[in-house]
């Protein structure tokens, strides 16, 4: 450490001199003294400004991780409790025996994307910027169902590329329902129990499913829960993910009769539980935190009785999650303040 921390003061010195007049012939032989130095020791002067492999762009914070997905992530207890579990065993095994495959499900705006942003920015110094997080959108890089062997091709040729780059790659898949069944197939040699594949090694990457699939199942589990007057953080992940493993399986879609779920390479089917009333709130008032607001309880009411919810009897749930959150509180302020001019 004290070798590399010389070295990074002198590259510095180097660089800085650079900037004030030009390198004289000692500096530049100082300097390439200094580059072959660091390859002898493993390092790459490069990296300092670049991002690359290492664990200075891939800190892998799970204990940050963990503390994000607590303050931001409300009503989800199955969500948090099952990413951080996984992900820090998979992140902290040097030799994993597979990749990890987590499988996302619910309804929109019940906070998939959200996750897998945070994801993505506690593993990686530049989050979903990285150029070792990939991620695809069924509808946008798979539209076309006759063009099936075409993306097969393509998604083995980019997650190949990616893993030569960087083994500990993060793929994320949106949109899995509306993808054609038998493409993600493709995926499952990079899954499987395979330590080297054409001279790679895929074991330590990380593939992220998400998907609507399964949504249904997961309200009316919840729903009867809440009817029986239980509370929500009760359920637990062996109540919801037999039922999403055979849902996925026999719902059209990516994982329809996927290879993925018969040789059991899905590691987590993570459920996503509707948003109740006090899960959206949970929400408006984060969004008053970022636009630098002190939460206005007044405000917050209103925004929730522009939302709409669901079922008709009860309205327990929000209908859109939290998906409409920052529209509808901007309405809401907008409104407001205009009230207030006109006064």
């Amino acid at each position: 450490m004290k070798t590399k921390t010389m070295v990074h003061c002198f590259m510095y010195f180097l660089v800085i001199v650079g900037a004030v007049q030009p390198l004289s012939t000692q500096s530049f032989f100082g300097l390439s003294t200094l580059l072959n130095f660091g390859k002898g020791i493993g390092w790459n002067p490069y990296c300092l400004t670049f991002e690359c492999c290492t664990s200075a762009w891939i800190p892998a914070n799970v204990t940050q991780l963990e503390l994000q997905l607590v303050d931001k992530v409300h009503g989800q207890h199955l969500v948090v409790d099952t990413v951080v579990r996984t992900i820090y065993n998979h992140v902290n095994n040097p030799n994993p025996s597979k990749a990890l495959v987590l499988s996302f499900h619910g309804w929109t705006g019940s906070g998939k994307n959200f996750v897998s942003q945070i994801i993505s920015e506690n593993l990686y110094t530049y989050g979903m910027k990285s150029n070792f997080v990939h991620f695809f959108i069924a509808t946008l890089n798979f539209p076309h169902a006759s063009r099936t062997t075409e993306y097969k091709d393509q998604l083995i040729r980019k997650i190949t590329a990616a893993v030569r780059k960087c083994e500990r790659s993060l793929f994320i898949f949106d949109e899995i329902h509306e993808m054609e069944p038998g493409l993600l197939d493709t995926l499952k040699p990079f899954t499987d129990y395979h330590k080297d594949i054409d001279g790679l090694d895929f074991r330590k990457a990380i593939f992220i499913f998400l998907s609507n699939t399964g949504g249904s199942e997961i309200v009316e589990l919840a729903y009867n829960h809440w009817k029986e007057g239980r509370d929500r953080k009760t359920l637990a992940l062996t109540d919801v993910e037999n039922v999403l493993q055979a849902g996925a399986y026999d719902s059209a879609g990516g994982l329809q009769h996927a290879a993925l779920i018969s040789r059991f390479l899905v590691d987590a089917y993570i459920p996503f539980l509707p948003m109740e009333r006090s899960h959206v709130k949970d929400c408006i008032r984060d969004y008053m935190r970022l636009k630098g607001m002190v939460p206005d309880e007044t405000l917050v009411n209103k925004v929730i009785y522009k939302l709409q919810y669901f079922p008709e009897e009860t309205e327990v749930y929000s209908m859109s999650g939290c998906k409409r959150v920052a529209q509808k509180t901007d309405l809401v302020l907008s409104l407001t303040k205009r009230a207030k001019n006109e006064l």
